[in-house]
């Protein structure tokens, strides 16, 4: 066994390139000709991969987080139809996203994608964008995942004493960095041990959900159990289907009831994120480029369509939208499920999703971090963060980036800061969306515009409808980013500010001034880390 560094990247020579499994010796062959050598076991399945998207989108969690956007926004109307609206585009955009993994099956992903799609004269520049975008997306959700798990603990310990403890920004803040701490630690294991965890807990997740009843036990999903029992349970609760469906409530403070139903696009948009997770592991992936679109798909049509009837449900269970909005609980819908079952059955419901809640959101968290982590490692193989040769250390006995696993952990941490202002979710939300969606579709822009002769498909590609999916979901992230620096209520102060954009805007600066200053002059792109001969490329460089 030859140890082997490499301006600071230091891992084993050990037999991952020299498995015997033939699947794994195509993705080694393939993953040579897009430059890279392979530095990672290959140990997640195609079962696997899909798990870890869908850890990632988390529907349950998601909704029960996210239903105080439409909440304000529209009330009835805006939860039954901001999401599917939402979600018609952000297909188009893990479309199109899927099509450029299974092509080009590198944890460098979005960033590699935009290096190969755009023109030799721009193409350092975007994906300079594309890296330094996606790095502020990933780490801004790792902080609003792990703030939102935090909000399911104190709505139920509000829950269990009547409203007498109500936990502070600072008791928040305190189980914010305990959730932090414990995923550096699990985040920091091997490959075998995140590729079986993902896999494990959502199987207990979803199939050993408790819901109300004296002694029912159903093997359903957290989501299911959610929206039976706000089904089945209203009661005198349940509003008609006129009301559920079509009465609309603008409680934003914007007088535009257009503007106020646009708003409540922040709750889809924040759910389907993370799902590129499956092109930064792809060197992790057995059959990447097979398994990447596979998961990405799967993960975002499963959340979409999960996500809709848990809307659907919690429109049904509204009583009155006013008095939700009246609840000192951290997390609206935990007062629906008070007036639909009452106390004793709230908490009998809350607690028991809590409980998996909690879980499916540790591990949402977790899968985010070692998504960010990959992303982090890939971007420094480049030289394009500072300390890049900290970041991009292999740990010799996990075979994994845990400097870069630290790394994004820290500045997720920094992010926990934000508990202290009362819009801190709304601000976390909007800049990991940013962040993230302006990553996805640069790198589809380059493949519309400069990349039209330049792709070679994968087994996943979607032929010439490539082109018109593509620029929808680039209009519609371009409307989205503007829309969601915008404070969620008309009337904003130091509270109440939307503070997404002082991340977005401190990030552009650092970045865009470190290119114009020096990156221009020495970055390249993406690095081979190999002798490539130009014959193999998979690209026609043009």
């Amino acid at each position: 066994m030859v140890k082997h560094e490499d301006d600071a990247i230091v891992t084993e020579s050990i037999s991952v390139n020299s498995q015997d499994d033939p699947v794994h010796q195509e993705d080694n062959i393939l993953l040579r000709k897009l430059g890279y050598k392979s530095e990672f076991k290959r140990e997640f399945s195609l079962l696997e991969t899909i798990s870890f998207s869908m850890a990632i989108l988390a529907v349950s969690c998601g909704i029960t987080t996210g239903y105080s956007y439409p909440l304000l926004s529209g009330g009835h109307f805006a939860m039954v139809w901001a999401w599917p609206i939402a979600c018609i585009f952000v297909m188009c955009v893990a479309a199109s996203m899927a099509e450029l993994a299974s092509s080009m099956p590198t944890s460098a992903g979005l960033y590699y994608f935009s290096a190969k799609m755009a023109s030799k004269e721009y193409s350092a520049l975007a994906s300079w964008i594309t890296g330094w975008s996606n790095i502020t997306g990933q780490v801004t959700l790792i902080c609003s995942i792990n703030f939102s798990c935090t909000e399911l603990i104190t709505t139920a310990i509000a829950m269990g004493t009547d409203g007498a403890v109500v936990l502070g920004s600072g008791a928040t803040f305190g189980i914010l960095m305990a959730i932090h701490l414990a995923q550096l630690i699990l985040c920091s294991a091997g490959t075998r041990i995140l590729a079986r965890m993902t896999v494990v807990t959502m199987v207990l997740i979803r199939e050993s959900q408790h819901w109300f009843g004296l002694t029912a036990y159903y093997a359903v999903s957290t989501s299911i159990g959610a929206i039976v029992s706000l089904l089945a349970c209203a009661g005198n609760q349940r509003v008609s289907s006129m009301d559920a469906w079509t009465k609309f409530e603008n409680n934003t403070g914007w007088s535009s009831n257009v503007w106020a139903f646009i708003l409540a696009f922040t709750s889809p948009m924040w759910s389907l994120t993370g799902y590129d997770s499956a092109a930064h592991i792809a060197e992790e992936t057995a059959g990447a480029a097979r398994a990447a679109p596979i998961a990405i798909l799967v993960g975002v049509a499963g959340t979409e369509i999960l996500g809709w009837l848990y809307y659907i449900a919690a429109s049904y269970a509204t009583n009155s939208v006013p008095d939700i909005l009246q609840s000192k609980l951290a997390l609206p819908l935990g007062q629906v499920f008070l007036n639909v079952l009452g106390k004793k059955g709230a908490l009998t419901l809350w607690c028991s999703i809590a409980v998996y809640l909690t879980s499916e959101q540790y591990l949402c968290g977790c899968s985010q971090a070692v998504d960010a982590s990959r992303v982090i490692f890939a971007f420094s193989r480049d030289n394009a963060l500072p300390g890049s040769r900290w970041w991009k250390r292999i740990n010799r006995t996990t075979q994994t980036p845990v400097n870069a696993v630290w790394f994004a952990m820290l500045l997720s941490a920094i992010c926990g800061i934000l508990v202290f202002s009362a819009a801190a979710f709304n601000s976390l939300a909007s800049a990991s969306v940013i962040g993230l969606y302006i990553s996805y579709v640069t790198p589809i822009y380059c493949r519309v515009t400069w990349g039209k002769d330049k792709l070679q498909p994968g087994p996943f590609n979607l032929g010439w409808w490539s082109f018109p999916i593509g620029w929808i979901g680039i209009v519609w992230v371009v409307f989205m980013v503007v829309m969601l620096l915008f404070p969620y209520t008309q009337t904003a102060n130091v509270q109440t500010m939307n503070y997404s954009i002082v991340i977005v805007m401190a990030v552009f600066i650092f970045a865009g001034g470190s290119w114009v200053f020096s990156a221009r002059h020495w970055f390249t792109g993406p690095i081979p880390n190999i002798d490539a001969q130009s014959d193999s490329s998979s690209y026609s460089e043009k």
